[in-house]
């Protein structure tokens, strides 16, 4: 699930200082999950924004709504009726959330109110870990569910390398090796030979625009081009 942070205040602020009406807008989705842009952190962001615009003598009309998911069109009709009524809209959602409402609402500045930061895992309330960079060529097969992509420090698709230190990486005792903990699970499982199966250098893909189709609909989507 996508995992997301608050900007700071004052970069928020900074972002929006320029108008009067502005209507924040959150997402029921992962950044709701995981704590940072469902209606609750609405309405904080918003308590905030207002204290801190009186405080500068800049009082504004700040309102809060909250979409079931951002980044899904069926979702922002919602706010088709709203919109006109505010200068600018800020959104609390992934980085795909603002993009989609700034292109719904191509007339309106749209402003994050949240860094998006990882594809993780809920370790704990309000505590996640990284597990995926979206890079578009996914080796777990290969290492035994561990992702040589995020948890190896140099991101290396082959290891160990020289680093390696009773299961610890060179760059910092508190790093496990991720290629010590693949090793040792392809071990436990009767598949070490998979460890050999050496893979060519990642051609990232994430530098151009994407459309991700799922195989079953691919053959659908062929025939409207």
């Amino acid at each position: 699930m996508v995992k997301a942070e608050r900007k700071p205040l004052e970069e928020i602020k900074d972002s929006i200082k320029r108008y009067k009406r502005i209507l924040t807008v959150g997402c029921g989705g992962c950044v709701s999950v995981c704590l940072v842009g469902g209606q609750k952190e609405v309405n904080l962001l918003n308590a905030e924004l207002n204290v801190s615009f009186k405080a500068d003598n800049s009082p504004k009309q700040i309102d809060g709504y909250t979409v079931e998911r951002q980044c899904n069109a069926q979702y922002l009709e919602e706010l088709d009726y709203m919109v006109d009524n505010y200068d600018c809209i800020l959104s609390m959602a992934c980085g795909a959330g603002v993009q989609h409402l700034a292109e719904r609402f191509p007339g309106k500045p749209v402003f994050p109110g949240v860094n998006t930061v990882a594809i993780g895992i809920d370790k704990d309330i309000g505590m996640y870990e990284e597990r995926c960079r979206a890079c578009g060529e996914c080796v777990l097969a290969y290492t035994a569910g561990i992702c040589p992509v995020t948890r190896c420090a140099k991101g290396l698709f082959n290891g160990p390398c020289g680093g390696t230190n009773s299961g610890k990486c060179e760059v910092s005792d508190d790093i496990p090796c991720a290629w010590y903990e693949i090793y040792n699970r392809l071990e436990k499982q009767g598949r070490l030979e998979d460890i050999m199966n050496i893979r060519p250098p990642m051609q990232w893909q994430n530098t151009t625009l994407r459309t991700i189709i799922q195989e079953p609909y691919k053959e659908r989507y062929a025939k409207e081009e």
